[in-house]
């Protein structure tokens, strides 16, 4: 049996043309892969995002950084007057019983037999942390009610 060279190119170009549209819908199965893997995130990323901008909706979160932010600033500005106005003007009270300032106010423990000291009670610094505390939470519930910031708040249906 004679074998016709013509058609056993034939038959080579058919199966280099079947290797090619093999590999051409295997290119096209993996972008289709790709574009529905792609869809599938953009889907949710976009569904969660939306759930975020909702939660700070819903939650007032922009309210709440906006309150911190003004809070810490009013805090240095509070402490700040504490310490130059306050603290002077309750030192000076006390000189009127004797005591120099509120450091004054501490109060050591000291071992029986030979007088060394074991505990500081910082009284006079609890004292002057409690009269900023104090200070700095006046200050911020005068703001909020004077400049009618509590009305700002939607009431919950």
């Amino acid at each position: 049996m004679a074998t016709n060279p013509k058609s056993n190119r034939t038959t080579e170009n058919d199966v280099k043309e079947a290797q090619r549209e093999a590999r051409k819908a295997k290119a096209e199965a993996a972008k289709a892969r790709a574009e529905a893997v792609a869809a599938r995130a953009k889907h949710v990323g976009v569904g969660q995002l939306s759930g975020f901008v909702e939660f700070i909706r819903e939650k007032g979160v922009v309210g709440l950084a906006v309150g911190l932010a003004i809070g810490t600033a009013a805090t240095g500005v509070v402490t700040q007057i504490v310490t130059a106005v306050v603290t002077p003007t309750v030192s000076l009270l006390l000189g009127l019983f004797g005591l120099q300032n509120l450091d004054s106010l501490n109060f050591v423990a000291k071992r029986a037999m030979d007088g060394t000291p074991l505990i500081t009670y910082a009284v006079g610094d609890l004292i002057d942390a409690l009269i900023k505390f104090l200070a700095v939470a006046a200050v911020i519930y005068f703001v909020i009610i004077g400049l009618k910031l509590d009305k700002l708040d939607k009431k919950k249906e």
